[in-house]
Parts: C-alpha cells; structure tokens; sequence
C-alpha cells in the first residue's frame, strides 16, 4: 500500500522533475492562477478513471494512471476538459483532491513511462511503433492470408457475391455469414450443425487468445427486445462518425453505418445524455450503442508482445500451420467474442481490463449464443459476403451499460501494444443483418 500509495506524491513533489520546479509544491501547484487550468472541468475524487497523460509534467514524460480501487477522471459537464498531456491535468487533480499543504497524503495513482514510439511508413500510410530494445520485428505484420495457400495465387480470401447469380439453381459462393440474428431460438438455412459446430467452450480452454479488440457504431448482432429496430439513442447526427481507416477490405466507409440500437437510452436521465471528456478512444459519445469484438486465435502470438494486432487479421493468422482450409478447421481456431453496450457517463459502470475480452460477472455474459459465421464490416452485405468463414462466434444476448471511462481506459490500454492499434481506436461500420439464408443453423444457447 506505501509503494503505490506515495508514489504520485513523490515524483509530483521531486526536485528530480526539472528546474521548474519548486521543493515547495504550493508555490506551483495549488495557487489560484486561473491561466493555468483555465477552462478546465473539474475532477471529482473516486469516480471516473483517469486517462489523462502528464506527458509535460515538469519536462517529464509519463502516463498518469490510477490503480484498481481508485479512479478518477474529468468531471462531466463540458467538452473542453484539460488536454492529456499537460501540467494543468495534473494541477487540477492535485487541487481537487486537496493535497495543497498535505504533500505526504497518500494517493492510489502511479506514474508509468509514456510509451515511446516512432513513426514507420507502411506504403501510404504512417503507423507508430514501440522504439525498444526489448521488442524485435513484429512477427505478425502482413499475416492476414488473401490465398488460399502460400503457393496459390486464387485470391480465396477476396470478398464474393454471396450466391452465383450465373448459375441455374444459385449455387452458394461462401459458407455462413455474421452478424446473424441471435435471438433465443432463432436458426438460419444454412446446414452446418452436423459438420461446422461452434466452440461450445470458453475459448480459454479451447486454447485461443485474443488477438485484437475493434466496435462498431450500433449493433452488427439482432437480438430481440435488446438491440434491435426498436432501439434509441443520441441523434444520429451527433454521433455518426467518419470510418476512414479500417483493414482494406472489410470496415471501410467514408461515414459510419449506424446498426442496431439498445433499448436502455434515457433522454432524462443525465448519464445518457451528459458527455464524457475523451482523451484515448476518438469518435465515441456518450448514450450510443456499441457492438465490441474481441477475435480471437489459436494462432495468435499469444503470450507475446505480439499478441495484440492491427489489422486483426495479422493476429488470428500469426503463427503458421495450425489454420487449415483442407482439413476445414477454422471454426475450431478462430473464434470472436460480442459484447452490445449503451455508454454511460456513470461510474457504477467501470471496469478497467475491458481489452482482455467480454465481461462474464453477474448479468454479464450469461446468456450468449454459439454458432458459426463469418468475420463482419461494411464491404460485406446480403450479395456480397465474406470468404474468411465459418468461425466461432460466442455473442451475448443482451445489451449491458458500460461507462465512458472504461472504454476510454481500453483505448489507452490499446495505445500501449507493440502493434499501432490506432486505426481501431473509433468506431467502424456496421454490416447489415445477415438474411436467413446466409446463416448457419448451428445456433447454441450456453
């Protein structure tokens, strides 16, 4: 408890940090000059996780992160809090939890190096990876497979229209597709329970990973009296975003496709409806509906440095020789969990390891589906569908509130990988709902 109770004192306190600052923390720290954190929101103590970075602290650079039990954050009321990254974030917070003339007073924050990373240009595009002498190549960079084989030059990968059009009795092109409806009870025309049956087991225990973490804007998922047509939300004004980046062939769209909402939004209730200061994630708002994915692989770099990727198609396709198309095994070594959330700007609702994989604690992943599909986004429809089908796809039937902070606390976690996960930090396009004829009939209740 001492260690990590005095640490933020201490090095917010030391003659270490630099010249500008004075042994005598009043001196800088908790005077009333209103230009240093002018215009800032207020923080309250014991609510929303603090994500905001010191990175000018004193000529320092460091992330300023609260340990479990203790988050704090931008109070909410105002889209202009303290920019991360400045001395005013860490003034405010020291005022507001009134450690002026009580330098000893223990906190429950730590101060962790700010990831140092430097520009790489891929092609056209630039990406921001780790300078580390701990870390070599990253060994999953250009897995995503678009062959069916390292010999083939057939393109098996490529997105196809669903069905041949050319043929007399409308041959199918590709195998079930995703997001599916997964209401209780619900099954698709495609047969695949004999032969495609879905990973009925944790993937933990089937020996995956995970390999990534993306959303998208509304639910991809149907589930009936959850998300559905009859969900609300924001105007959609407010809250549809652009999707500019996205892998090549699956997610991009120059505006967001907004899919399904939740039914949870309260116009009169201020947690709804009361914005969140963002400092990590980009395009997310308060009260809208999000579908989370987590894919996950058994050959995933799992374990490593590595693990997590961007696009995550590098990830679930890391580590050669265990994904098979002959023996068909994909179903068995790729799977992706799917968590539906309302944002909410209320910390009853933070949880801080949401990059590790849906939430299964009390209602939280209890009732989930099991049935085999495809990978999902915006290039993909009812005529035009995926090729990197069947996979596991293990989706919670019910919609759940999660706060902003959280989320938040998950796109810094994303900003620590070794992969530049930037192009996941908003959110993507929402496919539309897969027709009946393009499921599996493989639906599980677990």
């Amino acid at each position: 408890m001492a260690a990590r109770s005095v640490v933020m004192a201490s090095l917010l306190l030391g003659a270490a940090w630099g010249s500008g600052c004075p042994d005598d923390p009043d001196v800088d720290l908790c005077d009333d000059d209103p230009n240093d954190i002018g215009g800032a929101v207020r923080t309250r103590g014991s609510v929303m996780p603090v994500l905001l970075l010191a990175g000018a602290l004193c000529k320092q650079h460091a992330w300023l992160l609260p340990l479990l039990g203790a988050p704090l954050a931008a109070e909410a009321g105002g889209a202009g809090g303290i920019a991360r990254g400045t001395c005013g974030a860490v003034k405010d917070m020291y005022k507001h939890h009134e450690c002026c003339g009580s330098p000893d007073k223990e906190l429950d924050y730590a101060l962790v190096p700010t990831p140092q990373k430097q520009s790489v240009q891929d092609g056209a595009k630039e990406e921001k990876v780790y300078v580390s002498a701990l870390f070599g190549e990253n060994i999953c960079k250009g897995s995503k497979p678009i062959h069916a084989n390292a010999t083939a030059q057939d393109g098996y990968f490529n997105n196809i229209e669903c069905v041949d059009l050319d043929s007399e009795d409308g041959i199918r092109n590709a195998l079930e597709q995703s997001g599916a409806n997964v209401t209780a009870g619900y099954q698709g025309e495609i047969e695949a329970n004999a032969t495609r049956r879905p990973i009925l087991t944790s993937y933990l225990e089937a020996g995956l990973c995970p390999v990534n973490v993306h959303w998208h804007l509304g639910a991809e998922h149907y589930s009936l009296g959850q998300y559905d047509e009859n969900g609300t939300g924001p105007n959609p004004n407010s809250t549809i975003e652009d999707d500019p980046y996205g892998e090549g062939d699956s997610r991009r769209l120059a505006a967001a496709r907004l899919g399904f909402r939740c039914n949870k939004f309260d116009e009169n209730d201020a947690k709804f409806t009361t914005e969140y200061t963002w400092q990590h994630c980009v395009g997310m708002h308060v009260g809208e509906t999000y579908e989370v994915h987590w894919p996950h692989s058994a050959a995933g770099a799992c374990g490593t440095p590595h693990q997590y990727q961007t696009p995550f198609y590098d990830g679930v396709f890391c580590r050669g020789g265990i994904i098979s198309l002959d023996p068909l095994n994909t179903f068995e070594k790729i799977g992706v969990q799917s968590q539906v959330y309302t944002i909410v700007n209320d910390e009853s609702y933070y949880y801080p390891d949401l990059i590790r994989g849906m939430i299964v604690d009390g209602d939280y992943g209890q009732d989930v589906a099991k049935y085999t599909g495809s990978t999902t986004g915006t290039s993909r429809n009812n005529t035009v569908c995926s090729r990197y089908t069947p996979i596991t796809w293990q989706v919670d039937r019910k919609c759940h509130l999660i706060s902003a902070s959280a989320f938040d606390k998950m796109c810094a976690d994303m900003k620590m990988q070794h992969d530049d996960m930037t192009d996941d930090l908003h959110p993507h396009g929402a496919r539309e709902l897969v027709a009946d004829e393009h499921a599996a009939d493989n639906f599980h209740r677990m």
